[in-house]
């Protein structure tokens, strides 16, 4: 919760005034407003009290509609004009005091129309206030206008009584835009609902669904009150219209706030700083959004980040993202996304999180096309890098990393862990598959690492697997084999194809035999690392218990990336079934099924991994026996010792990369700077973390008699 400090009032040179005068137990009121089930009893004004409030220069249309709390101290209300029915809470002549910014409780150089406001409050120049509901505890200050309309839709998607017409609907422009794959927003709304909402285009039924169940969400009724959460704070701001704000917000200096939602409680407060203008919008908890964004149509969900004049418009960005210094259109991101760089430009995607844009990066042109209706689709873990230009329409198989460069035709890359460049010398668009394996372990490996300790949320409705070897990846990477298998490869372990890019030129695939190999040793550790988890779990003593507690499905089982989690093709397709026959009619329903995909998430990639290690075996789950298991998992050191070997080496050489240590007079200058190779805490934990594995798996070898 926010840190709210007390004193006497008389420290800021305000009389103290005794509250005894208040008559009790005399008309009192038990009102109580619809939408404020915490609001007190209240009472009519005494005649003394309005005595002091016209004393201390306030006015009002009509004294009898102000209502005030038992505990109610006229002194502390000054300068201030009221109209229509006003309710008040408890003051006391204190101040309070929120990031050495101090203020009196009270009402001070405001105006005032038809609100309640709850126990000790602190408002002050506040030009006009209007339709409001305030907690207790709440600080405005310099405020030009806080008000909320009697169609005020708090950034829903939602169209009130009397509204036939769809145009005055509020949507969501994501991936596409051209409007195609359009969403209606609601409070709560998920990446995954995001991801179904706008992917299954080709199913209206579904579709006519999804908007039924968000019309069913909220009350078509008129005239709802804006809220403002306990302990909240607001300064220093321009207009703020029709917009619900949470629990411990902070917001200074905000331009323009409007048709909003500002999710935020005691441990995920949200924060909005200056020269923001952010309109028809859903900002979830825990979101910072500061220093001059500009975002219109869009979510932001929990613990996301905008700053530094960053433009989010038509967009969902997911859990845990940061976006600054640049711009992103119609795009649906999901979580753990990065993309810091001013000159940067993110157009009408889909990006699938654990992605990286780098600076000077230009996703998605429409200039190859007759309308705006192209479309990029990258897997998780895509990072384009410096000054990469892509066209529409262009789609990434997961973890591609792009070199710098303009790559002039769209693309088509269904290899996970490449890299690709354009070889511009020689006219070809080459492909490196298992790239991130045999040169950039150190970052793959540490990004996985990274995303765990990043993520903030809170309750983790949806499962999010960072681990880069995942079901999504592993069927890719099995895909992969076979159609590598199938090239022709020259003495030089190159091969050449078509229908990667389109253009008359080839495409180059370079160490191919090499990929072959790496990818069919990750298959195995994949497989080994999860066996080795459900040996430790269950507390599995021998081979043939293991043996019986596997599941056989089959390898190439269809997993989708739903806004982050990992769910069965087949389980979705259960789902909107579901959701078509009217056995799901809540989005809460939807979310509950997601949360039961998680239970069962370790179990189905479990059986998932051991059918993938039958496949790269080329051996049924007969064949499979404990001597298989003991070469498998000796293999599983072999290739976690080299992986780690390859962490090393890859950060090593930005120790000895002549080009990097020029700069520096000595190697004490370079390492008081970068620090010590030797000391590097990741380095350290991952073979830390090896030895580990190593020495457990050893052991487990001996004690199942393998």
């Amino acid at each position: 919760m926010n840190l709210i400090k007390k004193s006497s009032i008389n420290n800021l040179g305000f009389n103290f005034i005794d509250s005894n005068y208040l008559p009790k137990g005399k008309n009192e009121y038990h009102l109580r407003n619809k939408q404020n089930p915490t609001c007190l009893s209240y009472k009519p004004l005494t005649a003394v009290q309005i005595d002091i409030l016209i004393k201390n220069q306030n006015t009002a249309d009509d004294w009898k509609n102000i209502l005030v709390s038992r505990k109610f101290n006229p002194e502390l209300v000054k300068k201030t004009k009221f109209y229509g029915l006003v309710r008040i809470g408890d003051l006391s002549p204190l101040y309070h005091e929120f990031h050495d910014f101090k203020i009196p409780e009270g009402i001070y150089n405001s105006t005032i129309i038809s609100s309640d406001i709850g126990n000790h409050i602190c408002i002050e120049n506040v030009s006009y206030l209007s339709h409001y509901i305030i907690s207790d505890e709440v600080i405005l200050t310099n405020i030009n206008e806080l008000a909320t309309t009697d169609k005020a839709r708090f950034g829903n998607g939602i169209l009130k009584d009397g509204e036939t017409d769809e145009k005055q609907r509020m949507i969501i422009e994501v991936c596409n835009e051209n409007g195609g794959r359009s969403i209606i927003p609601f409070d709560g709304m998920l990446a995954g609902d995001a991801f179904m909402w706008s992917k299954f285009r080709d199913d209206k039924v579904l579709i006519d669904k999804f908007k039924q169940l968000t019309e069913r969400k909220f009350d078509k009724q008129r005239g709802f009150y804006g809220k403002i959460g306990k302990r909240t704070v607001i300064k220093n701001c321009g207009i703020i219209k029709d917009t619900n704000i949470g629990e411990d917000a902070y917001i200074k200096g905000a331009n323009k706030l409007k048709n909003l939602t500002i999710n935020s409680d005691a441990e995920r407060k949200s924060q909005i700083g200056e020269g923001c203008e952010l309109v028809n919008g859903i900002i979830g908890y825990g979101c910072r959004i500061f220093y001059g964004v500009k975002a219109v149509r869009f979510i932001t969900a929990a613990h996301s980040q905008l700053k530094y004049g960053a433009r989010l418009i038509n967009s969902y960005l997911g859990n845990n993202s940061t976006i600054s210094c640049c711009e992103v259109l119609n795009s649906l991101i999901f979580p753990s996304h990065e993309q810091h760089h001013n000159n940067s430009f993110l157009c009408a995607s889909l990006i699938m999180g654990q992605s990286n844009i780098a600076a000077g990066a230009t996703i998605g042109s429409n200039h190859n096309s007759r309308a705006a209706d192209g479309e990029i689709i990258a897997g998780r873990g895509f990072w384009p890098g410096l000054c990469v230009s892509l066209k529409h329409n262009s789609k990434f198989a997961s973890y591609t990393m792009i070199a710098k460069g303009d790559y002039p035709s769209e693309l088509n890359i269904p290899i996970p862990f490449c890299l690709i460049s354009n070889d511009t010398s020689k006219d070809e668009l080459v492909v490196m598959p298992a790239y991130w394996f045999m040169y950039n372990m150190y970052a793959l490996a540490r990004n996985s690492s990274k995303y765990h300790t990043r993520d903030k949320r809170v309750y983790k409705v949806q499962h999010i697997d960072f681990d880069y070897l995942a079901p999504d990846t592993i069927n890719e990477i099995t895909e992969s084999i076979s159609l590598l298998e199938n090239l022709e490869v020259n003495k030089n372990d190159e091969a050449y194809l078509n229908g990667w890019e389109h253009s008359k030129r080839k495409v180059k695939i370079i160490k191919v035999k090499k990929a072959i190999a790496v990818f069919k040793e990750i298959i195995q550790l994949y497989a080994s690392t999860e066996l080795l988890k459900h040996i430790s779990q269950n507390k599995i003593q021998d081979f043939e218990t293991l043996k019986k507690s596997l599941k056989i499905d089959s390898h190439l089982l269809s997993w989708m990336n739903v806004g982050g989690q990992l769910i069965p093709t087949k389980e979705i397709d259960v789902l909107k079934e579901k959701i078509k026959k009217n056995k799901i009619k809540k989005w809460e329903e939807v979310h509950q099924f997601y949360k039961s995909q998680s239970i069962q998430y370790e179990k189905n990639k479990r059986n998932h991994a051991y059918a993938c290690l039958l496949h790269v075996l080329g051996i049924s789950n007969i064949d499979f026996n404990a001597f298989q298991l003991k070469k498998v998992l000796l293999q599983m050191i072999a290739t976690k010792e080299w992986m780690n070997d390859n962490i090393f080496l890859s950060r090593e050489k930005d120790y000895t990369n002549p080009f990097r240590s020029m700069v520096y007079t000595n190697k004490k200058e370079m390492e008081n700077v970068i620090g010590k190779l030797e000391e590097n805490s990741f380095i350290i934990d991952q073979k830390n973390q090896f030895e580990k594995t190593k020495k457990d798996t050893l052991a487990l070898i001996k004690k199942m008699k393998l």
